[in-house]
C-alpha cells in the first residue's frame, strides 16, 4: 500500500473508497486451482515421456525433448482451438508455468496479428514474447553454469 504521508485529503478519501469497493480476491481457491490444473498438465507430461520410453526405446534423459516438442503441438492446437484461454482462465499460473504456456503464448501472438498477413503479421508477432524468454533462458542458464563452473572449480 502506498505511503499515506504527503498525500491529500481528497486522495485518502480515494483510497479508502477504492479499499471499499475492491473485489477479494479468493487466493487459497486460486492456488488450489492453479496447482490441479499445472499437475495434471505434468502428470500428461509425464505419461507423454512414458510414451516415448515404452514404444520408441528412448532413455528418460533421451525423451525429454520430444515430451516438451508434443507438449507444446497440443498447447497450440488448444489454443487454436480456444481451449487452453478457457483452461488459463481457470488454472492461471497452473497453466502458464508449464512449457504449455510457453506455447499457448507464442501462438496467441501469431493468432492476434494474422489479419495482418502472414509475413508481417504472424512472422513478424510470433516471436515478440518467445524471444524474450529465449534471450532470458539462455543468459539464466549462463549464469547458473558459471557459477556452477566456479563452484566445481573451488571445491575440487
Amino acid at each position: 500500500m502506498a505511503n499515506s504521508k504527503g498525500m491529500s485529503a481528497t486522495q485518502k478519501d480515494y483510497q479508502q473508497l477504492q479499499k471499499k469497493y475492491e473485489t477479494k480476491r479468493p487466493v487459497l481457491a486460486n492456488c488450489i486451482r492453479a496447482f490441479l490444473v499445472g499437475g495434471i498438465i505434468c502428470v500428461i507430461g509425464q505419461a507423454i515421456t512414458y510414451f516415448y520410453i515404452y514404444n520408441f526405446n528412448f532413455t528418460e534423459q533421451t525423451a525429454g525433448n520430444p515430451t516438451v516438442a508434443t507438449m507444446v503441438f497440443f498447447a497450440l492446437l488448444l489454443t487454436g482451438f480456444g481451449v487452453y484461454d478457457r483452461l488459463a482462465q481457470f488454472g492461471g499460473a497452473g497453466s502458464a508455468v508449464p512449457v504449455t504456456g510457453f506455447g499457448n503464448a507464442v501462438i496467441s501472438a501469431a493468432i492476434e496479428h494474422k489479419t495482418e498477413g502472414y509475413v508481417l503479421g504472424v512472422g513478424g508477432n510470433i516471436f515478440k514474447l518467445a524471444g524474450s524468454v529465449i534471450v532470458f533462458g539462455v543468459f539464466s542458464a549462463f549464469v547458473v553454469a558459471l557459477i556452477k563452473t566456479i563452484f566445481t572449480q573451488l571445491g575440487g
